[in-house]
């Protein structure tokens, strides 16, 4: 069996000291995370950032820093998650937009709402991800490189 971690992104976005979350169905309880998802095929890490942003909470952001890249292997299924969480602003709001199926709702908590959730966090990353960005943890965007494996280009921080 070949050995396969999910890579994701997460955004932390903040604005006037709330934090943009997203309430979802994830197996088969609603639970509480940033915004966040799988980085698909033929797209930088930063381009997932923003498009899984844009799909589960119909805000436009631009991203500005690297918080950090975690590895964590849930206990109910053994599965392992690469995840790189990036800090990020809001650029604007599409109300009309539709979200993600399994999106029940974005919504902007602070962090002793966040705290306070708890067990319905989706996994122990929200909280990790929400304290490194509080303790001033970030690091510059060019830290990530996109290699174009058809034009042999580098774009360091890829912009999204």
């Amino acid at each position: 069996m070949d050995f396969q971690p999910d890579v994701t992104v997460a955004s932390v976005v903040e604005r006037d000291g709330r934090f943009l979350m997203v309430e979802e169905h994830a197996g088969g309880t609603r639970v509480f995370n940033q915004p966040a998802g799988h980085l698909e095929d033929n797209e930088s890490l930063l381009q997932a950032a923003v498009r899984e942003t844009l799909e589960e909470t119909a805000w436009q952001i631009s991203l500005e820093h690297v918080i950090g890249i975690y590895l964590w292997q849930s206990p109910e299924n053994g599965r392992t998650f690469l995840r790189v969480a990036f800090a990020g602003r809001c650029r604007g709001h599409e109300g009309w937009r539709n979200l993600d199926d399994g999106i029940i709702r974005s919504l902007w908590l602070n962090q002793d709402e966040i705290r306070g959730l708890g067990n319905k966090l989706r996994s122990p990353l929200v909280l990790r991800c929400l304290d490194d960005y509080l303790a001033g943890i970030r690091y510059p965007l060019s830290m990530l490189s996109h290699v174009d494996a058809l034009r042999g280009a580098v774009r360091i921080g890829a912009s999204a």
